[in-house]
């Protein structure tokens, strides 16, 4: 191929434009057989041929000629899947050793075909086709390693989504070994981006962080065998000056719960590579002649309006295509945590007492949290042994269920499913089953060890217990943690060759366990927990109704986590609870309005005991939820924009719209002395549209609202939060 078209290596002689209803990614082929990235933006309209695109690119020095053709030179151009060992050094997206210890691998287009439908990835989540996306399948091939590799792309059209994934298939007759495999690989001829990111720790998870872009390599990761509290699977690159309403940006997310990678680099001719996929640290695959090896997904989206355009297109495809339907589209319940009421400490008649007062007050689902089962009395025992306490439930869980149905609440139920206690049963009949190399001692954190889940018998255990749990009681809710990092990443259930393999293997587990306990049990509510949001991944998405976004319930604190949680993930996915003050976690005291204003923002839940509350208090409470549930629709499912305003430091303000109705919020964090409050100004509403306060009765124009606002008042000793309700007023 190479010698036949020397002549035009540097031309593009083949091009692939994938098109949504505004948007385009368009790829090429150099004459050389090399496939390159051309073009990610706004739709053209024109339908440009990139045929000469590189034909007058100047050249570089001190650069290495590719294929023997002088002035070739492959790291000048934006490559599309870029490997090792030809003449591009940048960072690779694909690594492949083979056999005899080489990691030269040279992809060559091979062709480019329109499937009859979207693939789906074995043993991955990823998105639905639903008969209203095209996929491409994009062919290289390296003969002399013996590899083929295809690049899925889907295109959504009304989404304007696009989706891409890999699959690596040996077709040698000799083994070789995958060490690194990417989802996504971008190059972008320009420097001048933002890099953003969603970063934090335990309790402060997914702050959105800015950073100007700099020569070299820059971006987040995890190696925590989780996607992790202090990162989160997501990357994006801004134009300059972009915000919330306006700037270009290119987000990629990626649909993978464990140890992951999206970065950034900078190379010396001021071009940018955005690259996202799963963490080549301690990754390995042995792929034998005839395997194949899939990544996960990556989920690509461009905005030229800011981030709230593409937060808005990110909702409404993870929800209409990732997120388990019918369930997605149904409304969350109010529910009652009992954590923060009880911790341990409870019996049947306690359990009662709180059931009941909850459904005074509008609680629609009591879930019942740790200590239910086993000798479970402290965080040093029975997680494996998933048989309840009868004596400290009073009885059978089925019985306790039955009257707790009986008060008119649904049931649900924490499980800890992935560790195991020391001080278990469990334990006792299968220390084989955790993560260990049998030379050091396993790490004991929390007092639990991890479960092996790549080992099929542990997979197959974890099925039974939740099928048992299940199929014996009415559980409506199942609220699923995970509260440690994977240490001690070995497996007794596989030789030494296969041990780079294990951390993806376990949540290649992971998913077949929900996978199978989901589709037995299709109408089954879940909620996702990794000590808070330590594992809030598209992953997760697509197997759970709702995600705890952090352990901090705090309403100012959660400001920062749930805007950053809630640029990629629908605000139906997140669970908001209204807590205790002072606050558990931070010491805070928040008023109510705010408290309730903040955890709406997400599905509204509960962490209190309502049996120290005064009478005052619950008729606030139930006050807070009968709003709540009149506007649920919107708030749960309604349009968010975060809105501008004027102290970026002190002010938070978001809206939430759909066809009936517009509900603005506004937090202040703290009192400013003499000031004059300044105007909450809105966004994204037609001009000549007229809305009418259904708390004033005022009547305002479209324009107005973007323009001139409405009027903030001055914050006062109990008045931290506003809320607007707005309609569309038709003469």
């Amino acid at each position: 191929m190479v010698a036949e078209m020397v002549n035009d290596y540097r031309e593009v002689v083949q091009q692939f434009d994938f098109c949504t209803q505004h948007c385009q990614m368009t790829i090429g082929v150099l004459g050389s057989g090399n496939i390159v990235s051309l073009y990610f933006g706004d739709k053209l309209p024109s339908k440009p041929s990139f045929r000469q695109r590189f034909t007058a690119m100047a050249k570089a020095s001190y650069l290495a000629d590719t294929d023997g053709v002088t002035d070739f030179r492959l790291e000048q151009f934006p490559q599309m899947y870029p490997t090792f060992g030809n003449t591009d050094f940048r960072s690779p997206a694909l690594i492949i050793r083979d056999e005899v210890g080489s990691i030269t691998t040279d992809l060559r287009f091979v062709e480019a075909k329109k499937t009859a439908q979207k693939v789906r990835i074995s043993g991955l989540p990823s998105s639905r086709d639903d008969r209203d996306s095209e996929t491409y399948a994009i062919k290289l091939v390296d003969i002399v390693v013996g590899v083929e590799v295809t690049i899925f792309i889907s295109a959504y059209y009304q989404y304007d989504v696009f989706t891409q994934h890999v699959v690596i298939r040996n077709i040698g007759s000799k083994n070789f070994q995958i060490e690194r495999a990417y989802s996504f690989s971008w190059d972008l001829m320009d420097d001048r981006y933002q890099l953003l990111t969603l970063t934090g720790a335990w309790s402060r998870e997914n702050n959105l962080g800015y950073t100007d872009l700099h020569q070299g390599f820059q971006g987040v990761d995890s190696k925590r065998g989780a996607s992790g509290h202090g990162q989160n699977p997501f990357i994006a690159l801004a134009t300059s000056g972009a915000n919330w309403n306006q700037g270009a940006v290119l987000g990629a997310s990626l649909v993978y719960s464990g140890n992951f990678i999206a970065e950034a680099e900078v190379d010396m001719h001021q071009n940018t590579r955005i690259q996202i996929g799963l963490n080549p640290f301690d990754f390995s695959w042995r792929l034998g002649p005839g395997e194949e090896f899939a990544t996960p997904e990556a989920t690509l989206i461009y905005s030229n309006q800011g981030l709230n355009l593409l937060s808005q297109r990110y909702h409404c495809f993870y929800l209409d295509k990732l997120m388990r339907e019918p369930l997605s589209k149904q409304p969350r319940p109010v529910v009652l945590n009992s954590w923060e009421a009880m911790f341990f400490d409870f019996d049947h008649d306690q359990i009662i007492t709180l059931a009941k007062k909850a459904q005074r007050i509008g609680v629609e689902m009591f879930v019942m949290d740790d200590g239910w089962f086993g000798q479970r009395s402290d965080t040093t025992t029975s997680l494996g042994d998933w048989q309840p306490n009868e004596q400290k439930l009073g009885g059978k869980l089925s019985a306790l269920i039955k009257e707790i149905n009986e008060i008119g609440l649904k049931f649900g139920l924490w499980i800890e499913p992935e560790m195991i206690s020391p001080k278990s049963i469990l334990f006792q009949r299968h220390p084989d089953w955790i993560l260990k190399d049998g030379q050091h001692l396993p790490q004991l954190t929390r007092h639990q060890y991890v479960l092996d889940l790549s080992n099929p018998q542990v997979q197959d255990f974890l099925i039974e217990t939740l099928d048992n749990l299940l199929s014996e009681n009415k559980i409506d809710y199942l609220k699923w943690d995970m509260n440690r990092n994977i240490t001690d990443v070995f497996s007794g259930h596989f030789d030494h060759t296969r041990q780079t393999e294990i951390e993806h293997r376990y949540i290649l587990g992971l998913y077949r366990v929900l996978t199978v306990t989901l589709k037995k049990y299709p109408n089954l509510l879940m909620e996702g927990c990794a000590g808070g949001g330590g594992r809030f991944d598209p992953g997760m998405l697509a197997f759970n109704t709702q995600i705890w976004a952090s352990d901090d319930t705090d309403a100012i604190a959660r400001l920062n986590i749930q805007q950053g949680t809630m640029l990629v993930y629908p605000p139906v996915a997140v669970s908001g609870h209204i807590s205790m003050i002072p606050n558990q976690q931070v010491g805070r005291i928040t008023p109510l309005k705010t408290r309730a204003i903040v955890a709406q923002q997400g599905s509204l839940g509960l962490e209190l005991n309502l049996s120290i509350l005064s009478q005052n208090e619950l008729v606030q409470i139930k006050r807070e939820i009968d709003q709540y549930k009149q506007l649920r629709k919107t708030l749960q499912f309604g349009k968010l924009a975060q809105l501008p305003v004027y102290d970026l430091m002190n002010e938070y303000a978001w809206m939430k719209s759909d066809q009936e109705l517009i509900v603005v919020d506004h937090i202040d964090i703290l009192v400013k002395p003499n000031t004059v409050p300044k105007r909450q100004l809105l966004v994204g509403l037609s001009q000549e549209q007229r809305f009418i306060d259904l708390n004033t009765g005022l009547i305002y124009s479209g324009d107005y609202l973007m323009a001139v606002g409405l009027p903030l008042a001055r914050p006062q000793k109990d008045f931290f939060a506003q809320r607007w309700l707005l309609k569309k007023y038709e003469m």
